[in-house]
Order: C-alpha cells, then structure tokens, then sequence
C-alpha cells in the first residue's frame, strides 16, 4: 500500500478519541477560535473582513468568525484560517515547525457546520489529521522551512483534504484521491519575511481552502496521484528536498491512532513569532529587579541556529521593524518587553516608543550553544547594564511546550482576552464552554448560534 492508504487504514482503526487526546482537541479548538475572534478586530485581520464582505451573498452552511454570516465552506475556511493565522498568535507542534489548528481547525468547523456533523466527528477528523500534519514535520527535521517553504501550508492542504474528505463521507479511494489532489495545490513561502506582508496568513487558510476544493473535485472524479507523500515528485522531495523524509515518515505512520502528539502541541501567549517567546520571558524576569532600558548598555541574544533566518536576518532591518513586520523581529519584540513591560494584541497596533528602537539597536546576536531547537524552543539573554553588572538568564523551552504546560485557566483567560473586544463575559463563557464539549454536540448548530451572537450584540453596542 502507499502510505496515503497506510494513514487511511490507521485512521479507519480509531473508534474514539483518548480522553486526554479529546480534552487535548478541544482546547486547542477553543484556543483557536478565540485567536481568530481576536484578530478580527484588529488591523492586521482588517484585509480578510473587507475580503468576507464580498462573500455575504453567496449563500452557505458555515460559519465566518466575526461577522454573523455564513459562507460556502471553502470560502468560511479560508476566512477563518486567514483570521487564525494573523496574529502570530496560533498554536504550534515545535518539533514539526506546524501551525495546525489554523488550518485543520478551519477545514474541521467549515465542513463539520455544512455537513451537520456531530462534533464528535469533527473533533476526530481534526485529531487524526493534525496527527499526519505533524508526523510530516518531524520527518523532515525543518527541511521544508529550509528550502522556504510553510509546512503549514504545503503540508496543511493535505491534511486539510483528508479532513474534509472523511467529513464529507468519500470513501477510501475518495479520500485518496483528494489528498493527491491537493498535493498539487500546495504553496506557501517565507518570501514575505523581506517587507513583513501580511500574506503569511493566508497561507493556512488557502491551505484550508485547497483541501476543500481538492475534496469537492474528489467528489466529481477528478483523480490524484496514488503516492502523493512518496512519489519521485511528491511532497518530501519537491518541497524539503529530502530524499529519504517519505521513508521517516513511513516509520512515524506506523503508530498512528497509536501514539498521540496532540498533547505536544504547544499553545502561544504572545501574538508574535513563537520563536521569539522565550526570549520575551528572559527579558521580563530579567527586568524584575527595576532594569530600565536607558540603563542598559548592550544585549546579547544568543538564538538557536534554525530560528535565526526568521528573527534575526538580516539585522539592520529586523532592528527598524515596525507594527506587523515586528511580529518577526526579535531585537524590536524584545525591546518592547523591557521598555513598555509587556507584548500583547495592542504592541503591534501603536506605534513603537522611540525607546524601543534605541534599545534594538543597542542588541546583536551570535547562536546559541547547546541548542535543542527545534524540539524545544530555547534561548539566552545577557544584559550589560550601566552600573557594571551582567546579567544572564537561559530558558530552556517556551511556557506552552509539552515540558511547560499551560493550566487550563489560563488557557480560558487567553480566550476571554482575545474575545474582550466584541463581547461581554457571560456570552464569552458560554462559547467557551460549547466549545470545550463540543465532543458532546449532535451537530455545530450551537457554535454557530453562539459565534452570531458575538457579532450581533457587539453591532448592538
């Protein structure tokens, strides 16, 4: 069998869920739906409402997070997957290098909405498929970002079709046959890292899309290559340039719906690149003892290898970021921490204090020793300050991690946060709660209900 069967067998074998794999599931589905309510209303989400606009008249059965409307269910996806991903703000498995929940989710609640599946299915559909994406990651050890490509997406629109396929009821061939057939839609670059675009977040929502459209030319008779992981020209070797990663991933296929990383996967509380983070919790325990930033005379970033491409180069520019560009920039991210005391939604909305850039330009940067990235994310700070003393401080993985795991309070706080903007609290709750039994629903109907009210009462307002 080729290994798209070999998955299709493995998830045809999962009768139900793990608990902690369940639980998992769908915190990262609140997670997520938080974080695109939040980006919503925010510049950097403003381009895909004034895209979803445009579709309010095109009928559909799934919801479009922030506007009260509904959509066809590749249009609702690439929405809300754009919305997801906007923020920076969306989970991460570290080891793989993937965002899935701004994909998968997205797949997952469009067509589980339109094809009045249970959330059970959808919850399950998800977790299997977020399984594969992130068996594609760690087989491939950063191959795909290596060659410019977002796992994310490339891989995401696969992942995206076997959800959309199962949910949609194709059958085995059926199913196949989509995932091959998005193979041909895969895209997604790290290009957008030269001016700081915000076309980086549509990368899981086209994702999103092309996995939907896959599954709808599925449907039709449209046929995919039979080995869309392993092929000469398949995903592996096209996009990471791997020639043996089809191989490692046959080896991590094999305890699917066996092993479960879902638990693993890391959830964010700053809306900028993960990688950054870490760096942003030196800097805070650092600056505990009263350091300000004009009493400080150097700062040294030591970065792991892997993550310097994205946050340090080249660092002439990184240190005169600005607004969503910043989102990437670990000198103007860090400077932000001790300068205003804090990173959140709003320190990429306003203009930077001029304190910001004196104190990124007073940075510079050089590996980290010893690194674990990107099994973890790791990172060092050393401070020089004015009144002679070094200060230095090393974490070794990001708050969020599997090795750091966030309480499921403050999980919920991070959701009612990123919601404050359109609703009020009793309303934010009872989301929250649907959302975490959605395993419980018959269908999405209550989502959706929920998710319209937010937009009305906030229209009330």
């Amino acid at each position: 069998m080729s290994l798209v069967q070999d998955i299709l067998v493995a998830a045809e074998a999962v009768d139900a869920l793990p608990p902690e794999v369940e639980a998992s599931a769908s915190a990262h589905l609140l997670d997520i739906v938080g974080v695109a309510c939040a980006a919503a209303r925010t510049s950097a989400g403003a381009p895909w409402m004034r895209y979803a606009a445009t579709q309010a008249d095109r009928g559909g059965e799934s919801s479009v997070i922030g506007t009260g409307a509904t959509a066809p269910a590749a249009e609702a996806a690439l929405v809300n997957g754009g919305l997801m991903h906007s923020l920076e703000f969306d989970d991460t498995h570290t080891g793989a290098i993937a965002h899935g929940s701004a994909v998968l989710a997205s797949t997952a609640l469009a067509v589980g909405e339109a094809e009045g599946r249970s959330g059970r299915a959808v919850l399950t559909a998800y977790a299997i498929w977020y399984e594969v994406l992130i068996r594609l990651g760690l087989s491939a050890a950063g191959g795909f970002q290596a060659r410019g490509f977002q796992l994310t997406s490339v891989g995401g629109a696969m992942c995206a079709a076997g959800i959309a396929a199962s949910l949609k009821g194709l059958d085995r061939s059926g199913v196949a046959n989509a995932v091959g057939i998005a193979l041909s839609q895969a895209s997604g670059v790290f290009a957008f890292l030269s001016n700081g675009a915000t076309v980086k977040s549509m990368h899981p929502g086209w994702a999103a899309h092309a996995g939907i459209k896959a599954t709808e030319l599925a449907a039709a008779g449209l046929t995919g290559p039979d080995r869309p992981f392993d092929d000469t020209f398949g995903l592996f070797r096209v996009f990471a340039g791997d020639d043996d990663g089809a191989d490692r991933f046959a080896r991590h296929v094999g305890d699917l719906g066996r092993r479960w990383h879902l638990p693993d996967v890391a959830f964010k509380f700053l809306p900028c690149c993960h990688y950054i983070h870490p760096f942003v919790e030196a800097a805070r325990e650092l600056a505990e003892g009263g350091l300000r930033s004009d009493a400080i005379e150097a700062v040294r970033l030591h970065v792991p290898a892997g993550a310097a491409s994205i946050v340090c180069d080249p660092w002439d520019a990184k240190c005169r970021s600005a607004g969503h560009a910043a989102r990437w920039s670990l000198p103007i991210v860090v400077a932000m921490q001790i300068v205003d005391g804090d990173v959140g939604l709003e320190s990429f909305e306003r203009a930077p204090d001029p304190a910001v850039f004196e104190l990124a330009a007073r940075m510079t940067w050089q590996p980290l020793e010893g690194s674990r990235f990107p099994e973890r994310f790791d990172a060092m700070i050393e401070i020089d300050g004015s009144d002679g003393k070094r200060r230095s401080l090393r974490i070794e993985d990001v708050y969020g991690n599997a090795s750091r795991p966030p309480s499921d309070t403050a999980i919920r706080d991070k959701f009612r946060g990123n919601l404050g903007r359109m609703a009020d609290p009793a309303s934010i709750d009872r989301l929250a709660d649907t959302l975490r039994e959605v395993a419980g629903l018959s269908d999405l109907s209550p989502v959706r209900t929920l998710l319209a009210g937010l937009s009305a009462k906030e229209t009330q307002r």
